[in-house]
């Protein structure tokens, strides 16, 4: 077998206790085996071939029909996230991922934008969460996103083997929200909430986070209203008539990108890529988001009240493309710490590209619910169990680097420690195909 089966099998050992039956605590660990082993093809019957002969049938029914609960697995993944890279300086990234796929049975298909095409498609879209740190992703959560075309069609969700908690119509921002309560459950530390405008438009989640007590930083469009930081409320004279029952801001909202037009831009660099410095020019302001009740005011008929306060910050890229942003981090903030936090979302873009290209998460056959889920959460799991090993092994040759000489110097003055980044390109890098292949 190969070189890290065993220390797989120690892994899992957490894993594998919460399922049960023997048959599915040796059904699970070869399943791992076989998304992280060799071969291109990571669906049922060409991994059954390699780490299952004779045994398909077997593997087959762990993931699409056998009789357990996903919750428990799931609960340990988060567990084990934590462990590696939890903490008040960790960032939960919500972001989503499509499977491209084809059939009018297969849960979930339809035509909708899929990112990794840049277009619309035929395809499965997945609501993830992301736990990362130094750059150091661990995928805890997949979701399928249901679209109004199956939501509207109760046989066929029930044909897919759609729960039935799960036929209600649900948003995005609302999946995303009932998955983060279940992390923050299950004890998961992280310290900002990461997510594109496609969630970050939504008022709802955003005030979702802020009722969490949870700090964030969410790309918005650039038309979103804002008011100035300053706006108050009163009740202004009417000449004739009733007096109103309402105050009406002393100022209307305007556009983020109006609003940080008059802003003065900074050129700066976040962090250090492969290439080098990473570069772009950063603008932010305090505002008041307009997202509070809708409200007559003046003649310009119903505008969104002056909401919570927050950052509004402007990103100018090299290529000419503007992005805009709303974060609830301190007034105190500076803007270096804002565009090194809202540029932290891509970590979770490479870990979705490993997870399909090296673990075959999008490579799935089945059609069903069941099956879908635990064949994501099957690739998260393998996907955490590579993360441990590359950090492990990260450290271990951390250690054994030897100490240059020490010096008079260097004994008044210690050194700052390094961080965990030093090591980040060794453990985003690829599973090395030698390795994985190595009997």
């Amino acid at each position: 077998m190969w070189e890290w089966n065993e220390e797989l099998h120690q892994w899992l050992k957490p894993f594998v206790a919460r399922l049960g039956h023997r048959a599915r605590r040796r059904m699970c660990p070869r399943y791992v085996a076989g998304l992280i082993g060799p071969g291109e093809r990571k669906s049922m019957e060409p991994m059954a071939a390699r780490v299952a002969p004779g045994a398909y049938d077997r593997l087959h029914h762990f993931v699409s029909d056998g009789v357990w609960d996903a919750a428990p697995l799931e609960e340990e993944l988060a567990i084990q996230a934590d462990r590696l890279i939890g903490g008040t300086d960790a960032v939960l990234v919500v972001d989503d991922t499509a499977l491209p796929k084809k059939g009018k049975y297969s849960v979930g298909v339809a035509s909708q934008y899929a990112s990794a095409l840049g277009k619309k498609a035929n395809c499965q879209t997945l609501v993830s969460l992301t736990l990362a740190r130094d750059e150091v992703p661990v995928v805890v959560g997949l979701r399928l996103f249901l679209p109004e075309s199956w939501t509207s069609d109760m046989a066929r969700m029930k044909r897919a083997g759609v729960p039935e908690a799960c036929r209600q119509p649900r948003t995005k921002p609302q999946i995303a929200l009932a998955e983060i309560d279940r992390l923050m459950a299950a004890g998961v530390r992280f310290g900002t909430v990461l997510a594109d405008a496609g969630y970050g438009l939504s008022a709802p989640f955003r005030q979702g986070l802020s009722a969490r007590g949870l700090a964030w930083a969410v790309g918005i469009p650039r038309h979103q209203k804002v008011y100035p930081v300053g706006v108050s409320l009163s009740f202004p004279v009417a000449g004739r008539g009733r007096p109103r029952k309402n105050p009406v801001p002393d100022a209307l909202s305007v556009p983020a990108e109006a609003m940080l037009s008059v802003v003065k831009w900074t050129k700066l660099s976040w962090r250090t890529g492969t290439k080098g410095p990473l570069k772009a020019t950063f603008a932010a302001v305090r505002v008041r988001i307009a997202d509070g009740p809708p409200q007559r005011i003046f003649d310009k008929g119903q505008q969104h009240m002056p909401g919570e306060e927050a950052w509004l910050i402007g990103e100018h890229r090299a290529s000419g493309e503007k992005k805009y942003y709303l974060s609830n981090l301190p007034a105190d903030t500076d803007l270096k710490t804002l565009a090194a936090t809202v540029k932290a979302r891509w970590v979770c873009e490479q870990a979705h590209q490993q997870m399909k290209e090296e673990l075959g998460l999008d490579h799935f056959e089945g059609r069903s619910w069941r099956g879908l889920h635990r064949h994501a959460l099957m690739t998260m799991i393998a996907y955490a169990f590579l993360q441990h090993r590359r950090l492990t092994q990260a450290a271990r040759e951390k250690k054994s680097r030897p100490r240059p000489a020490s010096t008079d110097a260097s004994r008044r003055a210690p050194r700052r420690p390094r961080r965990l980044r030093t090591t980040t390109a060794r453990a985003m890098s690829p599973l090395p195909k030698a390795a994985s292949a190595t009997p």
